[in-house]
């Protein structure tokens, strides 16, 4: 059997250069110097007989030689790596480290005893659990920095990361319990107390305010806030009112008194959470956690929402594929 004369190294600072354009990024990114990055890829080069790249353009642009080699590139790599991956976790026993974020919305119960439950599944693995909003969480998983996340879904298809659909978690209106205003009044500015909204960093906060640009609803912006709790405190003592979700109510469980939801008037929305990852990850250990979250939001947050407020049967649920829309 012929032996390949092509260095791994050589493959990915090709397959980083090509992507990057840059030299330098390259060096940046891999610690390695520019004298040495260019080295690889003119190995490479001379191994192979052809140029890959256009060195003279600044950003480089990879020639129609380079092109297709890098789409065989692509596929070699993404085999290696899902392969180094299972093998380093083979059974979920033997599990030797996963690194994990999740929403702020998981942290005070769920997290906790998801962390429980996969120590007791996974002894031997080294944990190393993130809290951060969802657009650092996606980010974190395409380059590579975590295993498996748990985010709110944005507004475009991620075809670079694999979704494993979560919850369902329409949006309502937060009030103030002592409240007495029709629900159609808060949109339409009637109420005496400001609208208190979501930063529009955040994902939840961006779907919001467009969903109100799409009603025509031209509310003050007055208060932003990245914290749930600290905007959940503000509504139960009379100071404001929100758009949120039954997932970030019930995360407020000292105000609950204080603090009614009523439905979105008019036509209803809502955010979709799911566990992404990358497509190197281990199939085992993502369905493990994917299924223990299910398991674990359904009993947690779900049911005890919907006792409480029935009228989110069916609304408040878990999300299967069929009920995420894409590239909404």
């Amino acid at each position: 059997m012929k032996r390949s004369s092509l260095s791994l190294k050589w493959l990915e600072v090709f397959q980083l250069a090509a992507r990057s354009g840059s030299v330098q990024t390259v060096a940046e990114e891999t610690g390695l110097s520019v004298s040495t990055v260019s080295h690889h890829i003119r190995a490479l080069e001379t191994a192979l007989g052809v140029s890959l790249l256009d060195h003279r353009r600044r950003p480089m642009n990879v020639t129609p030689a380079g092109a297709l080699f890098l789409r065989s590139v692509d596929d070699a790599l993404l085999l290696l790596r899902k392969a180094e991956t299972e093998a380093r976790s083979g059974s979920l026993p033997e599990m030797r480290a996963l690194a994990l974020a999740l929403i702020e919305d998981f942290d005070s119960e769920i997290a906790p005893e998801l962390a429980r439950i996969l120590t007791g599944a996974m002894p031997n693995c080294e944990f190393r659990h993130l809290t951060r909003p969802s657009h650092e969480i996606l980010g974190l998983l395409r380059n590579r920095e975590i295993d498996i996340g748990v985010a709110t879904r944005p507004q475009f298809d991620q075809p670079d990361l694999i979704e494993h659909p979560l919850l369902r978690d329409p949006f309502v209106l937060a009030v103030p319990a002592t409240q007495q205003i029709a629900p159609e009044d808060y949109l339409a500015g009637r109420c005496p107390l400001p609208l208190l909204r979501y930063a529009k960093s955040l994902i939840i906060g961006a779907q919001i305010e467009a969903q109100l640009r799409r009603l025509r609803s031209d509310l003050p912006n007055q208060f932003q806030f990245e914290s749930n709790q600290s905007m959940m405190g503000l509504v139960a003592e009379g100071s404001g009112w929100a758009i949120t979700t039954p997932l970030n109510y019930m995360r407020a469980r000292r105000f609950h008194r204080q603090i009614t939801l009523i439905p979105f008037p008019g036509k209803g929305f809502a955010r979709y959470i799911s566990v992404f990852t990358s497509d190197v990850h281990s199939d085992a250990v993502t369905d493990t956690v994917a299924g223990t979250l299910r398991r674990l939001v359904q009993a947690r947050a779900v049911d005890p929402a919907v006792e409480r407020m029935p009228w989110l049967q069916g609304l408040f649920a878990l999300s299967t594929d069929g009920d995420t829309p894409k590239g909404s």
